[in-house]
């Protein structure tokens, strides 16, 4: 095992945050993770940093996982299972899907970040989660050396959540993930506005998964800014789901809030599993809130979509916070509705 030390993590996270790790090691196979648990205990796990804003330096070793792989492992007449390692890269993974005509992840393309930290933020985007498709999580037992596999219902997959995120955060290291796709005969979603208004705008009356794919890749350009050019982590608030007698407060004094219904399921705040709960963009809370493309520095909000915080160059991992939390207490005092973070801080 490689260890350097003293290494500059701005080229590791999408914020482009320069903070410094005491100790770094990039891992490359099972092998060397497995070696590296049994010799370590104290570390701190990097993916694609780009569900990640990172405030301080790291006074650990940091374990960059970069192992790739993508493979069929079993075909049937409709459907596909693919194993797919935790450091290849979630959007090159979608099109390698393309490239083969397997469908179900075409709506998740162009989401930043890799494989292996999809699961525990459970990734999405139009009308599509990561849970949709999975089957299986492999992952990697820091105490024990272990690999486990978690089936789909012991992730607890929720809204932007996992069992990951919580009751076992920082036990598993995820390791590889394997997939359940359509093949020969899709099931495909585009009944999002934005969707079918970028297939109409092509003339696109019966579209095939790469049809989808560009949609939302056309409108992730037009909306998001690249973190090649302009250091941001997608989406930084989560869209906040309320309750029915909440959301109904909340139209008599906002009449124009935009909203979706979402069911129950999952939801920590409700009992009844049969109550429809309504999801409010948070984007457009702080949009209304007079945010939107305002600029502090070089920490900012980007100019076409009010959920996205940006470093314009030299931020610090402060900066983007400090901001993040001025922008929650304005929405709650206008709304009187808390939008929690959807990024990792650390």
């Amino acid at each position: 095992m490689q260890i350097q030390t003293n290494i500059s993590l701005k080229p590791y996270n999408t914020f482009g945050i320069d903070v410094k790790a005491s100790r770094f090691i990039n891992i490359t196979s099972l092998d060397i993770l497995t070696e590296l648990v049994n010799n370590e205990k104290d570390f701190f796990i990097l993916g694609g940093g780009s569900n990640l804003l990172l405030t301080k330096d790291i006074d650990k070793l940091v374990v960059h996982i970069n192992f790739k792989g993508i493979k069929v492992i079993e075909e049937f007449d409709n459907s596909v299972l693919v194993q797919v390692a935790a450091g290849e890269v979630w959007h090159e993974f979608v099109l390698w899907c393309i490239d083969h005509d397997f469908g179900g992840v075409e709506n998740l393309s162009l989401i930043p970040g890799n494989v292996g930290t999809a699961p525990i933020q459970n990734i999405g985007a139009y009308g599509v989660e990561f849970k949709d498709t999975v089957v299986k999580v492999e992952a990697l037992h820091i105490e024990t050396g272990e690999v486990r596999i978690f089936k789909k219902d012991e992730c607890h997959f929720g809204y932007r959540n996992s069992v990951f995120k919580n009751d076992l955060k920082g036990d598993y290291i995820i390791t590889n993930v394997i997939f359940k796709l359509s093949k020969n005969k899709h099931t495909l979603n585009s009944s999002y506005g934005a969707i079918q208004a970028e297939l109409a705008k092509n003339n696109i009356s019966e579209p095939t998964i790469k049809a989808i794919s560009d949609a939302v890749i056309a409108i992730r350009q037009s909306k998001l800014p690249d973190p090649k050019k302009i250091g941001n982590s997608g989406s930084f608030f989560k869209n906040p789901v309320i309750s029915k007698s909440e959301f109904e407060k909340l139209q008599e004094k906002f009449p124009n809030t935009p909203f979706y219904e979402v069911k129950s399921e999952n939801s920590e705040i409700s009992i009844l599993k049969s109550e429809i709960l309504y999801k409010v963009p948070a984007g457009w809370m702080v949009e209304q809130c007079g945010y939107k493309g305002k600029r502090y520095g070089d920490a900012g909000i980007h100019k076409n979509q009010a959920l996205v915080l940006v470093n314009y160059g030299n931020a610090t991992g402060k900066e983007i916070l400090d901001l993040s939390k001025r922008i929650q207490k304005s929405v709650f005092e206008k709304f009187g509705i808390a939008i929690e973070a959807e990024v990792n801080i650390i």
